[in-house]
């Protein structure tokens, strides 16, 4: 049996801070082979730069996946191609810089990983995901043990929906991009593993990783704020999914854990 743990959004310091501090621990206590994660929100809670891609790999996370923040920062588009463990989402134009999956090794076993955005809502231009997902799952599934799929989308239908497309072809579908963990975790009767949203790795005190205050005006009288990341009550929040030698999930387990400080009751 193999496991892997996917961690949601990190958001900002705060998320990337929680990794320092926890992750080292939490691969061993609970014997994790791979750790994903997908960092869009790394760089002030909008997007990310190369010296945080390395940063946070250089806490134990085995591979980065991106969503619709992904070219936030400037100059990553010239930096992506150099990131040999990120990956941009696959369903974006062909044109566009840096990979569309990845293919990462550990536990004695190969886990393909992916990302496509969702459509519904979304200020991104991409194509269909469940096309590209389908497409990409047949070209990688010759090539590796296991697959995961991660769906960054705003609408819980499109999620589920690929989900149910895709159980018994991925190993697991995760979803991500609300910065709010659901309670539906579960495998699917094909045994995929299932999670609508995995939540976000930063601070909950906070409106999905902001200040609350500025966010609540801005909801009251429509005027533009600067919406700070937020610093309280943070969280690492993820997934974990052990896998057989089949590539089937066996199971699927929500993570929540505290930073230190929080842990401690400071």
């Amino acid at each position: 049996m193999s496991r892997i743990l996917f961690l949601g959004d990190i958001v900002g310091r705060p998320g990337r801070q929680i990794l320092h501090q926890r992750l080292k621990e939490i691969r061993q206590t609970r014997q994790v082979d791979l750790i994903i994660a997908n960092a869009e929100n790394a760089a002030a809670g909008a997007g990310i730069t190369g010296k945080l891609a390395r940063e946070i790999l250089d806490t134990g996370v085995d591979a980065i996946t991106l969503g619709d923040h992904v070219w936030d920062q400037r100059g990553f588009g010239d930096e992506i191609g150099s990131l040999e463990r990120v990956c941009r989402p696959a369903n974006l134009d062909s044109t566009c810089p840096g990979r569309t999956h990845l293919i990462v090794s550990g536990g004695g076993f190969r886990l393909g990983v992916f990302t496509v955005l969702g459509r519904e809502f979304m200020k991104v231009k991409a194509g269909c995901p469940f096309r590209a997902a389908e497409k990409l799952a047949e070209e990688l599934r010759p090539q590796v043990d296991a697959l995961l799929v991660e769906i960054h989308a705003e609408t819980t239908s499109e999620k589920i929906a690929m989900g149910w497309m895709m159980d018994g072809v991925a190993t697991a579908v995760v979803g991500t991009h609300t910065h709010t963990p659901t309670a539906d975790a579960r495998v699917l009767p094909r045994g995929t593993a299932f999670i609508t949203d995995v939540g976000m790795t930063g601070p909950y005190h906070s409106v999905l990783g902001r200040e609350v205050e500025p966010v609540l005006q801005r909801f009251l009288d429509g005027m533009p704020r600067k919406f700070t990341v937020a610093q309280e009550d943070v969280w690492m929040r993820g997934v974990l999914v052990d896998i057989d030698e089949r590539g089937r999930a066996e199971s699927i387990e929500m993570l929540a854990v505290p930073d230190t400080a929080s842990e401690a009751g400071l």
